[in-house]
């Protein structure tokens, strides 16, 4: 394994982490002043077109996306690139066209949609000139098992027909938002795994609506479009507009969640070392009882602490990125549940202390650290729980402990 980084990734560092510096960490406070109001609380500000115009001049653009879409990266350059835009998880991952729920939409297009579909659909999509919403988890049922979803999905001679409620959904409180990746039921009597199919929505389709909308922590999250409840009453779309294969809608939502689930691990590591440069600047600069916080000893544990967890989680993440380049999303899995695992605890200790650091400017508006603690937080469900993933590594561990016992 070599994690070293190749020329080819140096210079899209130094792009980054010149539109980092000279565009993004400068337009942040007028950005989220923006985001607070309402007139601009779920779609795009001006000052976010600005930064989003900047970025596709520099070519900072679709840079996730493997193979004839994106921008030509693997798994394992695109982390480092990843990593940086976590510094300003709010504002640089959309304004590159690299978040979510968009970033997942994109990669199911691009691998299981038609002709048609890539052309209504990821094309704009692409293009940054629409956003899309997930439509997966649902309030009635525990959705960590995606086999009990209950949406139907009914064929009706040249069209299928949707009825249910799904909640979560990412991307869905952005006006801009103008299509539905939709997972449900198309035939409840078929193998556990093949009752589910993915199907496209368009916003505007009469029988759905947009109930209203799931803050998170009290917060919009802005980045993602928000996420919704969302009602299907009778909702009418033509076959064509099936994903893929019917029955195939839960091996989908396996190959979309996957890279998303690297993707969130990457930014995140950004996000924690912007914390821990917070947390320095404040240790260095406030003085209790006498001297700096910097030389208490609590603190300086605190601080060595974060690097060390962040430098272990930082090189699973890479390992987990070189094997999906090297043996595939289905050979990486074991890895890919332990980054999503290890993940969102190690960041979320780290963003305690820098809060606990920062007193009470730390929990309140005036610093991303309380923002950036409840968008991490969501991460220990979100992609599946946490004690999902714990159980289904356990299984593989015990079937590998097995195989080598006998």
């Amino acid at each position: 394994m070599d994690f070293g980084i190749d020329s080819t990734t140096q210079g899209w560092l130094d792009r980054a982490q010149g539109f980092l510096d000279e565009v993004v960490l400068p337009a942040e406070a007028e950005f989220l002043a923006e985001t607070a109001d309402l007139d601009w609380r779920w779609t795009a500000s001006p000052t976010f077109r600005r930064v989003r115009d900047e970025a596709r001049r520099r070519g900072l653009w679709n840079l996730f996306l493997l193979g004839e879409h994106g921008a030509g990266l693997s798994n394992l350059q695109y982390a480092h690139v990843a990593e940086l835009s976590g510094r300003s998880i709010q504002l640089m991952p959309p304004a590159m066209n690299c978040a979510a729920p968009d970033t997942g939409n994109m990669e199911v297009l691009a691998l299981y949609g038609s002709p048609e579909q890539r052309e209504r659909w990821l094309k704009p999509l692409l293009a940054g000139e629409i956003r899309s919403g997930f439509a997966m988890t649902e309030p009635a049922v525990a959705s960590s098992d995606a086999t009990n979803i209950e949406l139907t999905i009914r064929r009706d001679g040249d069209d299928y027909v949707l009825n249910g409620r799904k909640w979560w959904t990412t991307g869905a409180m952005n006006p801009d938002c103008q299509v539905f990746v939709v997972m449900g039921k198309t035939d409840p009597d078929a193998e556990r795994h093949r009752q589910q199919s993915m199907i496209l929505v368009p916003r505007d389709t009469p029988g759905l609506t947009v109930e209203r909308g799931l803050t998170v922590f009290g917060y919009d999250d802005h980045d993602h479009g928000g996420h919704g409840e969302l009602v299907f009453d009778g909702v009418r779309v033509p076959a064509s507009n099936l994903v893929g294969e019917e029955g195939g809608g839960f091996a989908i939502a396996q190959a979309r969640l996957g890279p998303g689930r690297i993707h969130h691990c990457m930014r995140s590591i950004g996000l924690a070392e912007r914390a821990i440069d917070l947390m320095c600047e404040r240790a260095s600069r406030r003085v209790a009882f006498g001297r700096p916080l910097a030389e208490q000893g609590v603190v300086r544990d605190w601080i060595a602490e974060s690097r060390v967890r962040v430098e272990q989680l930082r090189l699973l993440t890479l390992k987990t990125a070189w094997l999906m380049d090297t043996v595939g999303n289905k050979g990486a899995h074991t890895e890919i549940q332990a980054i999503k695992i290890a993940t969102p605890r190690t960041v979320e200790w780290v963003l305690d202390k820098a809060m606990q650091v920062h007193g009470g400017a730390g929990i309140c508006q005036d610093l991303p650290l309380a923002a950036m603690f409840a968008g991490i937080r969501t991460l220990r469900w979100a992609d599946g729980p946490d004690e999902v993933h714990k159980s289904s590594l356990a299984k593989t561990e015990l079937r590998r402990w097995a195989a080598g016992r006998s």
